[in-house]
């Protein structure tokens, strides 16, 4: 079979020794000759999955267990708009958010039905091209949260905001792709399927004493507490999505951690944007000091040969590039099992369409 090449901005890309496994598991998990998607989620064997699975979030963020605490949950990052301020933001207190595109646009919504709530900027006015900063921050707010990276308009936080307020993070398309302070953060949240596992499971890590604080009588589904109390197994979690994360992270982690793989994006994105930069027949659409390592944006500078460049694209193989219908063009995604070697066939493709078409 010929190789494709996966540029899906999600679900995303998986490394292939993780599929074979989780295929395996489908039909024999843990030598059993039961299948994963029919045992107990009680039983010792999936247990142990969770229990690693969360130990391996820590380690590879470089957290203690003393103070944070890592979370399976269900219903996406877009559950989370709702859970966030449900459980930090206290009934007089102010949320801040920064909006930077349509994820964050979400969570902004989801928050004023909690409580009172402040966008503190939004790069709206110019269809999100950029991260804003140099904007106040004020004293006493409950949180303020940012979108890390935006899937959709192809711009990335490379630094964040400096602010004693807790910082909240909607990590769902950059988690585990590059070194950082993860310490800085009072929540991350990140749906799976971008860059984790498949679709269907949300890790949430929460600093502990942050909890309990916001003199609200919570719905048991959506207490942060409840969910930590019964080991992200209050409900029957979702065993696939959360053993295919597990198998990711061990991933992650026999492959030199997130030095390694902070090493291989810069690698890819740098070799992507130096085409686009060089090559006539490409603009990218986001600022260049913003620019995303997961989510590139880009266009044709002639738009009427679209078709000879999609057809170019099938030849070689190349799936999934085409862009969000709020920015058009193009979007290539390259989440962490993106191998260099796809990022390279992409370009070489740019550079002949250059040859053919310029």
């Amino acid at each position: 079979m010929a190789k494709v090449h996966n540029f899906s901005a999600g679900p995303g890309i998986l490394p292939q020794e993780v599929l074979k496994q989780a295929s395996e598991a489908v039909l024999n998990f843990d030598n059993l000759d039961l299948s994963l998607l029919e045992i107990s989620h009680r039983s010792k064997n999936f247990e142990r999955v969770m229990s690693e699975a969360r130990s391996l979030v820590l380690e590879l963020m470089g957290l203690s267990a003393d103070s944070y605490e890592v979370l399976f949950l269900q219903g996406g990052a877009s559950m989370q708009f709702y859970m966030v301020p449900m459980n930090l933001l206290s009934q007089n207190g102010t949320a801040a958010y920064v909006n930077t595109g349509e994820w964050a646009r979400r969570a902004i919504k989801e928050a004023k039905f909690a409580g009172n709530t402040v966008v503190l900027a939004s790069s709206e006015e110019e269809n999100f091209t950029y991260i804003p900063k140099g904007y106040d921050i004020p004293a006493g707010i409950d949180y303020l949260h940012v979108t890390s990276n935006n899937t959709i308009f192809g711009t990335q936080y490379h630094s964040f905001p400096e602010t004693e307020a807790t910082l909240v993070c909607d990590m769902s398309s950059d988690i585990f792709s590059r070194r950082m302070d993860f310490s800085r953060f009072g929540l991350i949240y990140a749906g799976a399927q971008k860059n984790m596992g498949p679709a269907g499971t949300t890790l949430v890590v929460v600093r502990k004493d942050l909890l309990g604080k916001t003199g609200r009588t919570l719905p048991t589904m959506l207490d942060y507490q409840v969910h930590i109390k019964g080991d992200s197994m209050y409900n029957t979690p979702p065993v696939f999505p959360i053993y295919v994360s597990y198998l990711t992270l061990l991933w992650l982690k026999n492959n030199g951690g997130l030095e390694h793989m902070e090493k291989v994006n810069r690698e890819k994105q740098e070799t992507f944007y130096a085409e686009v930069d060089s090559n006539p027949m490409f603009k990218g659409t986001a600022n260049p000091e913003d620019r995303s390592w997961m989510n590139a944006t880009f266009v044709l500078t002639k738009p009427e040969l679209d078709e000879h460049f999609a057809a170019m694209l099938k030849e070689a193989n190349i799936s999934q590039l085409k862009g969000h219908r709020s920015v058009g063009g193009y979007r290539a995604s390259m989440y962490n099992a993106l191998p260099l070697e796809s990022v390279k066939v992409l370009t070489s493709v740019m550079k002949e369409f250059a040859v053919k078409f310029g």
